[in-house]
């Protein structure tokens, strides 16, 4: 065969250091298009980017000559960059480590598709917690929970 042809989709899910509700109204669009750009820079699609306060999905149509990994580390350096140049919180931010990634067929494109552009609404009736921990045994992940999240210290525990 004379080239090589692929369509791999993967949603990535990925949360703000100590889970803290961060992304405000007035600036998550522009977040999200400039998540969306830097997918689209490395030369992969950006199929839908959009999240909530704590955590954002991108659903992404990834062409096998660039590892996932390397895109998340890409997509996280990049819009920290971006959040702390712009000032969009007061003090430093930076993005949790990990994240996950989770794979779907050309079929359920739409259904994924709806589920991310409809973020506020589904997390009416659960948190991202519970929403993650769906993720992981849905596509039967092996995890231990103490590393699943970075949590807020509360001084007065």
């Amino acid at each position: 065969m004379a080239g090589t042809f692929s369509q791999i989709y993967i949603q990535i899910v990925f949360a703000f250091k100590g889970r803290e509700n961060l992304i405000g109204e007035n600036w998550k669009y522009e977040l999200n298009k400039y998540i969306a750009g830097i997918i689209k820079a490395k030369g992969q699609k950006s199929i839908i980017v959009n999240g909530m306060p704590d955590h954002v999905h991108a659903f992404i149509g990834l062409k096998p000559v660039m590892a996932i990994s390397d895109l998340v580390r890409d997509v996280k350096n990049n819009s920290t960059n971006f959040i702390n140049d712009k000032k969009f919180v007061s003090g430093k931010f930076s993005w949790q480590e990990g994240y996950g990634a989770f794979s779907y067929a050309q079929s359920q494109v739409a259904v994924v598709y709806n589920y991310i552009l409809n973020q506020e609404k589904h997390h009416k009736k659960k948190t991202f917690q519970e929403e993650y921990y769906d993720f992981l045994k849905k596509y039967e992940v092996d995890f231990n929970e103490k590393y699943l999240f970075d949590w807020i210290v509360n001084p007065y525990e």
